[in-house]
Parts: C-alpha cells; structure tokens; sequence
C-alpha cells in the first residue's frame, strides 16, 4: 500500500495511480505486465493449487482441509445453487458458481495479503471478463431453455401489463437485461474492493505519517489510525466474503430469470 512518508513531512494520502502500477515488463504493449496482473497470476495459481490437492487427496473420512474445501463447495451448493436454481439446475450450475465465488474470493482476498495488499477484482478488467461469462451463460441458458423468440418474449414483454405499455416497458427491459446485468455485476465488485483498498491505505498511511512526520502531541493520533486500519482489515476481509457471494447468487438469479417460463 501506499506509504504517507516521502521524506518531507506532509501527508500523501492514497490515489487511484495504486490501481496503475508500472509495468513490470512488455511496457507500451498490448501484453504489458504490471503488479495487479500479477496478483491476480498468484491468486489463480493458489486457488487452483488448493483444488488440484484436495481433488488429489480426497478421501472418505475427511481431514481438515477437505473438510474447509467441502464446506466451501457445500456453501454454494446448497445456498447459493440449490436453494436459488432449485434442485435440477442447481446441480447443472453449480460448476459454474463454484467457481465463480471460489475465483471473486480469492481475488479479493489478495487485498489484505502481506506483499500482495490490492484486490484483483479492483481494476475492471478482471470484473468485466467474469461478467461477461455470466453474461454469456445467461443468454446461452434463456435461449436454449426458450429458443431465441421465446427469451425475449419472457425478458422483454412482462405478462400481466397492458400492450399499450410495451411502448416504454421494452425499450427499459432491454435495457436491463442487456447493458445493466451485466455493467452492475463488474462495476459493484470493482468499486466495492477499491474502496477498501483505499480505506485501508489512507489508515495506514495516516498512521506512518503521525508516528514518522508528525511533531509532538500529534503523534498520538496515530495509535487512533492504526487501530481504524486493524479494524477496517478484517472488515474488508468480510466485504471481500460478501462481495463474492454477491457476484455468485446474483449470477444464480439471473441463470433462473433465464430459464424460468416467465416472470
């Protein structure tokens, strides 16, 4: 994160260029390589190595670490998949949303990660990609359920209102469906992890710039930062849970808004 101390006394508090790091290599290229994108290589590689071992070492009487990895993957099963889709498509999605909150959550926790300390969720790239895929299994989902007539028609023309009223309704249904599913699934996880990014570093930064710059009483100070930054740490831990689950169970809702006759 970024430090309050530059060496002159005054307070450098966080901005966004902590988003836009220098390349690491291939700068000025369409494959430049900078700290997030290595986050974000880190995290993929951990979370598939957790599940290549537990796949590997899976047994009948579970030990402690399938024992979290199941809870896991029971979690989602039965609160997310299940208890959304219903018992037939929540066993048919449930490969999907596993992964999909296994991915959000390891790449958000990287944001309170000694030596790592950003999300890989807070550039929008990465938001963008997994909103798509939902995206894309949405419309896959409706018009395989429905064909491509009968998708729209259940999306585009709700039941129960008077046909004068499509007029207004379908061009805000299109609207929803088309360009607001899937730009609010992105944008609520990008900015949800870098606002935390930002709450924690202005916390610590403040907290360097009162112990190291700060002259006389005002040293004090920094005991009250620090404390903030401590307790804001294991808050964004929590957010980076929630907004995982988010991005999950609104990916569920929108699979059944999809398959389901109407609505």
């Amino acid at each position: 994160m970024l430090l309050a101390a530059e060496g002159d006394g005054e307070f450098h508090a966080p901005t966004v260029a902590d988003f836009f790091p220098p390349a690491i290599f291939f700068e000025g290229t369409p494959f430049e390589f900078n700290r997030v994108m290595l986050v974000r290589v880190i995290a993929a590689v951990v979370l598939l190595t957790v599940f290549v071992i537990a796949a590997r070492r899976a047994k009948l009487v579970p030990g402690r670490f399938q024992n979290a990895i199941e809870m896991i993957l029971d979690f989602v099963r039965n609160s997310i998949a299940v208890e959304v889709l219903g018992k037939e498509n929540g066993r048919k999605y449930f490969p999907l949303l596993a992964t999909i909150f296994c991915t959000v959550l390891v790449m958000n926790i990287t944001t309170v990660t000694p030596f790592l300390n950003i999300a890989g969720t807070s550039v929008i790239g990465l938001p963008i990609v997994l909103a798509l895929w939902t995206y894309v299994m949405y419309l896959g989902a409706g018009v395989k359920a429905h064909g491509v007539g009968g998708f729209l028609k259940n999306s585009l023309l709700p039941p129960g209102v008077p046909k004068a009223l499509y007029v207004l309704l379908v061009p805000i249904e299109a609207l929803q469906v088309f360009v607001l599913r899937p730009a609010t699934l992105a944008i609520r996880l990008m900015a949800n992890m870098v606002a935390g990014h930002l709450m924690l570093a202005i916390c610590f930064a403040a907290t360097s710039f009162f112990l190291f710059d700060a002259a006389g009483g005002m040293k004090l100070f920094g005991a009250g930062t620090f404390v903030a930054g401590f307790a804001f740490f294991f808050f964004e831990i929590f957010v980076a849970a929630l907004q995982a689950y988010v991005f999950a169970i609104l990916t569920a809702v929108y699979l059944n808004l999809s398959v389901e006759a109407e609505h």
